[in-house]
């Protein structure tokens, strides 16, 4: 027993021995660590994918979503939805579709209220969307968003001088576009504005309308104070004199039909 011992205190005490041993074992947890990693980076995962082309604008279903396995190092640097959690119900982006196994990218998936045209899905009955022409000074350097309120005030020209006086109060914007009808807050270059749209009851759309073909009378938004807004008022005209006024002057005026409809308005159909 003592034989034993004494060959093991030797072999302990042998300073080569000690270092290859420490070798050895270094190069064993530099190689368990190694497999751990690469199984780790090898390792699949189940993401989701287009069983079919899903086309811009789209909404897409569980219907529309099958699996795949890939490594994790392959979703690295790539932005991808990796669950169906929050992307079945939404939308696919304008500009941009979705190929038949294709991975869907968070840049490419939009909820509803993003597309260009969800806004005239929720106009009540009796309202119209009117698009009134703007730039960006009557934008105010395009400091008009969705979602703020404004007044509509009418510009007329009495015995030589020119008179603002508000017409509509307290109406909602419901987007901003461009001249190609681009939303103008999209991108973070910017875009000019060219049209506020909104919802105005159909008594109303007539006279925005009329002041559209009618010469000497100009429409301009102002902003209503946040603070100050009433998110109970309505949307109102608050000026006879301004209907009487439109009123008699349209009588005399054969409007150009064609160019209002094309310029002002979209019918909520």
């Amino acid at each position: 027993m003592g034989g034993k011992k004494n060959v093991f205190t030797k072999f302990l005490t042998n300073k080569t021995t000690v270092t290859l041993v420490g070798i050895v074992l270094g190069l064993g947890v530099l190689v368990g660590f190694y497999i751990y990693r690469v199984n780790k980076q090898v390792n699949p995962t189940r993401i989701p994918v287009a069983k079919r082309a899903i086309s811009a604008t789209e909404e897409i279903t569980k219907d529309d979503i099958e699996y795949v396995k890939v490594s994790k190092s392959f979703l690295k640097k790539r932005d991808v939805y990796q669950s169906v959690t929050n992307l079945v119900g939404k939308y696919v982006s304008t500009g941009t579709s979705i190929p038949k196994g294709g991975m869907f990218y968070t840049a490419q998936v939009v909820e509803k209220k993003e597309l260009p045209n969800a806004i005239f899905d929720e106009i009540p009955e009796g309202y119209t969307i009117y698009q009134l022409k703007v730039d960006n000074n009557t934008t105010y350097a395009n400091s008009i968003y969705p979602g703020d309120k404004i007044d509509l005030w009418l510009k007329t020209k009495n015995e030589g001088k020119y008179v603002y006086e508000e017409f509509i109060t307290n109406i909602e914007v419901l987007s901003v576009k461009d001249s190609k009808g681009q939303n103008v807050f999209d991108v973070s270059s910017g875009r000019t504005p060219a049209v506020l749209v909104f919802a105005v009851t159909d008594e109303m759309f007539s006279y925005l309308s009329k002041i559209g073909y009618l010469s000497g009378m100009d429409l301009y938004p102002v902003p209503i104070n946040k603070k100050n807004s009433d998110k109970d008022a309505t949307t109102e005209i608050t000026n006879d004199a301004l209907r009487t006024l439109i009123d008699s002057q349209a009588r005399n005026v054969t409007p150009d039909t064609n160019e209002s409809n094309n310029d002002n308005n979209t019918n909520n159909e």
